[in-house]
């Protein structure tokens, strides 16, 4: 690893409060509680609910006394619909608060609602950096995935349906109060799931270490979680009711998410907003198949950061960029994830569309090099 002068430049870290164990989930009443809610929207989806899991915190909300009413149709890539109508049943109830069960999707939903429901307007006026002026109601996120990190961070990734174009909106406005994050509900999680958003995790720490915001404190989480990744993701994959992997990769989930949260993300993560935005894909498919070409590029103006991410998946740190790409590659088949672009429906014909708007995405601006246009087009050409 890179020995580092003690940090002198200013750094802001934001990090909600969390709890991190086994039946953490059913926690959610008790923190509402103490927020000072009484009646709070319940955000989920409809495969979440069907887990069970959504009972689990209802249980508990009842149990002290807090009403609840449950909005449920929040799809895949959410939808600035989904935000649309998610406020609107905030408001013909009256809530004061809001607890979201499940993965990325509702989270970012449940987030959008709360900017709407105390900024007015709609979702996509908030697009961009510290655009939100008012604070959220109490928001309690519980996620059923071990990957996307909006639990603990400030972002909010919202589908523009006009557009189709995913906006980053980004705010310490938007980290949530309280995160309770329980590996046992990732149990239900099918396999490609769990590659997806396991792979998404470890963009969100390759992107974030090697951020030109990066500090020593968020260097302190990116490397941990590719170490935890490398080690564990494969055992979930083999033996799907491992808890103790599975605690694993939430865990390395979490610490991805205080670094990318902090240091914000790169390239991999613009092109997958805009193709996410585009064609509906998996975020967490998308991220897993563009990281390694986007490493190819970054790799001259970011080797020493690089090198230093080697140790921590086995291999040594005067390793050359061919080296750790090859590597990358091999983990991913190792995973069975060897899907291209061209196999989702990715065309040639689009990529220049897809490149502008990747090029307007919040995050690209903290790659280690701000590419081109026709450097975004080649990256994306190379997954096709």
């Amino acid at each position: 690893m890179v020995l580092k002068k003690m940090e002198l430049s200013l750094r802001k870290c934001v990090a909600p409060e969390f709890i991190f164990g086994v039946e953490a989930r059913k926690m959610a009443g008790k923190y509402a509680k103490n927020l000072g809610a009484k009646n709070v929207l319940v955000v989920s989806d409809a495969g979440v609910m069907a887990s069970g899991w959504v009972k689990d915190v209802t249980d508990s909300l009842e149990k002290e006394k807090i009403n609840y009413t449950l909005y449920t149709n929040v799809v895949p890539n959410p939808r600035d619909t989904n935000v649309c109508e998610g406020v609107k049943v905030y408001r013909e109830h009256k809530c004061d608060g809001i607890v979201t069960v499940g993965g990325g999707s509702p989270m970012d939903c449940a987030k959008g609602i709360g900017i709407v429901v105390s900024n007015m307007g709609t979702i996509l006026d908030y697009e961009g950096v510290d655009k939100i002026r008012y604070p959220l109601p109490p928001l309690i996120c519980i996620p059923t995935t071990a990957g996307t990190s909006a639990d603990v961070s400030q972002f909010a990734i919202i589908n523009d349906t006009t557009r189709k174009v995913k906006i980053a909106i980004v705010s310490k406005s938007i980290v949530p109060d309280v995160a309770l994050i329980d590996p046992e509900v990732t149990l239900s999680m099918e396999t490609s799931l769990s590659i997806y958003t396991g792979l998404d995790a470890l963009t969100h720490a390759f992107e974030a270490y090697v951020s030109n915001a990066n500090s020593g404190i968020t260097d302190l989480y990116a490397l941990e979680a590719i170490a935890l990744l490398y080690r564990a993701l494969p055992k979930v994959v083999e033996r799907p009711y491992d808890i103790d992997a599975r605690a694993s990769v939430m865990m390395a989930s979490l610490l991805a998410g205080l670094a990318f949260s902090n240091a914000s993300l790169g390239v991999v993560h613009a092109m997958a907003h805009s193709l996410g935005g585009w064609l509906d894909l998996p975020h967490g498919l998308c991220n897993a198949i563009l990281l390694d070409h986007a490493v190819a590029y970054n790799f001259v103006y970011a080797k020493e950061r690089y090198q230093s991410i080697a140790p921590r998946m086995g291999l040594k740190s005067s390793l050359t960029c061919k080296e750790l790409v090859a590597h990358i590659n091999e983990f991913k088949a190792s995973l069975g994830l060897t899907q291209r672009l061209g196999a989702l429906g990715v065309s040639g014909v689009s990529i220049p569309h897809l490149a502008s708007m990747a090029l307007k995405d919040a995050c690209i601006v903290t790659n280690p090099k701000m590419p081109t246009q026709n450097e975004v087009e080649e990256i994306l050409t190379h997954a096709l």
